[in-house]
Order: structure tokens, then sequence, then C-alpha cells
């Protein structure tokens, strides 16, 4: 029972994630995540899909990760590289997001974007089925340099972003501010389900010590 909940936790956080980034990718225009920033500039140089060139990126931070700690790779790790990519792509098709309207309204949406997003990493997360590309890829060098989490996501994100902002991805406002809105929402999601999976493993546990001395 529980290995499905974790399940459904992973598939819905991913499912809500993509969602989230989609909302932010249609109002672009006020500046979008520095990983998404790569990936439009890619987009627009070169072709193929959004969601495409986030599959390519994740599946060689995951080759990267690899050498570096092979610890930080699961199998949730591989369904984070191409879901998010698919489903980013499949939102995009569909097409029933906000358009921008660039008026006041347009801040709002992106902020209820980024909660999405913050949202759905704490949800996904919370299943423990594996760290996503960037996420292992930024830990495994975390390790190996022996510094903080903190201080390798700001410079690696700053570098993906320099090179972004170089291709011509679009750079502004909420690109700056992503991550004090997106980081405090997922880090409480990440805490109350993670609490809602213990709480349930727990009653589970309870269930089965109960039956099997019953039938004893």
């Amino acid at each position: 029972m529980i290995r499905t909940i974790r399940w459904l936790f992973y598939m819905a956080g991913l499912l809500i994630f993509s969602y989230g980034i989609t909302i932010a990718l249609k109002l672009q225009y006020l500046g979008i995540h520095p990983w998404d920033v790569l990936n439009v500039a890619l987009y627009e140089r070169l072709g193929l899909t959004i969601g495409t060139w986030a599959i390519i990126i994740s599946l060689f931070l995951i080759v990267v990760s690899w050498f570096l700690d092979k610890s930080y790779i699961k199998l949730g790790t591989f369904l984070n590289a191409i879901l998010v990519g698919a489903f980013v792509d499949m939102f995009l098709w569909i097409d029933f997001l906000p358009n921008a309207t660039h008026t006041w309204a347009d801040y709002f949406i992106m902020i209820v974007g980024i909660i999405v997003m913050g949202f759905g990493g704490g949800l996904y997360n919370s299943a423990e089925i594996g760290a996503g590309p960037r996420d292992g890829f930024m830990l495994s060098i975390s390790d190996k340099l022996g510094k903080s989490v903190g201080l390798v996501r700001i410079v690696v994100e700053s570098f993906v972003l320099v090179i972004g902002l170089l291709l011509g991805g679009p750079v502004f406002l909420f690109t700056f501010i992503f991550t004090f809105v997106q980081s405090p929402v997922f880090a409480f999601t990440l805490k109350k389900f993670k609490a809602i999976i213990v709480l349930l493993d727990k009653r589970n546990n309870k269930k089965e010590f109960t039956q099997t001395h019953t039938s004893a």
C-alpha cells in the first residue's frame, strides 16, 4: 500500500511540477527559472521542443552524475528526466493555459505558477523514489568538492543562466526571484507529505502486526 502511495505522490507531483513550469513558460517575458531559460534558448536556436531539450539536458546530467556519484541515481531519476519534459510538451500542446495579457494579472499568474512548481516538487520528492537529475547532479558535485549544496546550486544555476542569456533566453525579473518563492513552498510541501507517508506507513505496519498476531 505504502509503495503504491509513494508512486501516486511521485507521478502526481511530476504532473503538477510540469504544469507549473508550463504556466511560467507561457509568461516567459517576465523571466523564468535558469534551467528553463537554457531550454527555451536552445529551442529557439536549434529547434526541437522545449520539453525535448529538458530531456536531453537531464540525461546529460545523469551521465555526469553517474561518474561522480551513482548513489543519487535511481529509477525515479530517469523517470523524472523523461516525464517532466514530456509533460511540459503535452501541456504546451494541449494549450489550455492562460496566455500573456501584458497586464498586472500576468504577475499574479506567474507567482501562482511558481507556487505550483514548488508544490509539485515537494510532492514528488516526498515519495523518495529518486532525486531529480539536476538535484542529483548538484548533490554529487557538493559531495565531491566538499562544498555546501546551497553554494553549488548558486554557482551551477548562475552558470546555466549566463549560458541561457548569451543564447538569447528570456531573462527578466522573475528569473531572479524564482528561488525566493519556490523554495519555501517546496520545503513546506515536502515536510507535510513526508509526514503523511510516515503516518500511513506506521498505520500499515500496525495493521500488519495486528493481523499477524491475530492469526497466530
